[in-house]
């Protein structure tokens, strides 16, 4: 059986990948997950300079999932060049480093001091970040700001670019469209649905924030939908995620057109669940005679 999966001229040994976010760098995670066993590593995202986050409380359990409103706290690029790289290089696992920035120029600046490091195979631009000169929206809610976004950071990448998409949106095969015509190699989607959570014995939001990011299961059908759609809007290859618990959900994923998937909130219910994931497929694959699993790719 052949699990591997080539994307934008990177080659996976599978399709199973983490979600920015949800697993770090990988380091606490190694305590429990071999990382050698995933296809790739998507760190926490990297700004130019060192973000404090959003103030406490910033997560909350919903029904079938969670809202967190961490703000992208991160040391910056400095540490995450001095610390996390090198780890991640004792590990054969591809790294994929994600980028968040405030304006382009942010943005820019984490791409070209990645560009000086061979060890990262690819970037996953988070355009879910407030955009300071749009007034807070979005760039990935906005067609027009996305293409720009992703033409100027294609413009300086070395690697590969993954460009994140939002859910929030009216309309994800626009949002899809724009990124590809502006070079993007990949994409990667669902980001977090935007949810709210009120305590009805302190009458105050959950989150500081008031609003927050709801990922894990609830969100999967809505998900696939997405992916299933820009699949069919755009030519370059899809990371499907969003609410992925199980292998079957993964292959879900897969056959709806996603060349490789994500696992983001499951880390923190069971931090066992990416290998057991990438077992989980290959014992779908033997159960059914499946080959190669790029065979699952988009078959309904």
């Amino acid at each position: 059986m052949n699990t591997q999966v080539t994307i934008a001229g990177v080659t996976f040994k599978n399709p199973v990948m983490t979600a920015s976010g949800t697993f770090g760098s990988g380091m606490e995670y190694s305590e429990f997950v071999d990382l050698n066993r995933l296809g790739a590593v998507v760190t926490k995202g990297v700004a130019n300079v060192p973000w404090p986050g959003n103030p406490t409380p910033r997560v909350a359990e919903v029904y079938g999932g969670m809202l967190n409103a961490i703000g992208l706290q991160n040391p910056g690029i400095d540490v995450f060049m001095e610390r996390d790289i090198p780890f991640l290089k004792q590990y054969d696992t591809k790294i994929i480093v994600n980028v968040c920035g405030k304006t382009v120029e942010d943005y820019v600046e984490v791409v070209e001091r990645l560009g000086e490091e061979e060890a990262v195979a690819m970037l996953e631009i988070n355009v879910s970040c407030p955009n300071v000169k749009e007034g807070a929206i979005a760039f990935g809610q906005k067609a027009d700001a996305l293409f720009q976004i992703t033409k100027e950071i294609k413009a300086k990448a070395k690697q590969p670019v993954i460009m994140k998409l939002s859910p929030n949106v009216t309309d994800i095969t626009e949002m899809s469209k724009a990124a590809e015509a502006a070079g993007a190699d990949a994409l990667s989607m669902i980001n977090t649905i935007t949810g709210m959570k009120i305590d009805i014995h302190r009458r105050k939001f959950a989150l500081a924030n008031k609003t927050g990011g709801m990922s894990g299961p609830a969100i999967k059908p809505v998900a696939v939908r997405m992916v299933y759609q820009a699949a069919h809007a755009v030519k370059i290859p899809i990371i499907g995620m969003g609410g992925i618990a199980t292998a079957e959900d993964a292959i879900e994923f897969l056959m709806a057109g996603a060349s490789a998937v994500s696992i983001g909130a499951m880390n923190f219910v069971n931090p066992y669940t990416t290998v057991e994931v990438v077992e989980g497929i290959e014992a779908y694959m033997k159960q059914y005679g499946v080959e190669n699993v790029t065979d699952l790719i988009g078959v309904v």
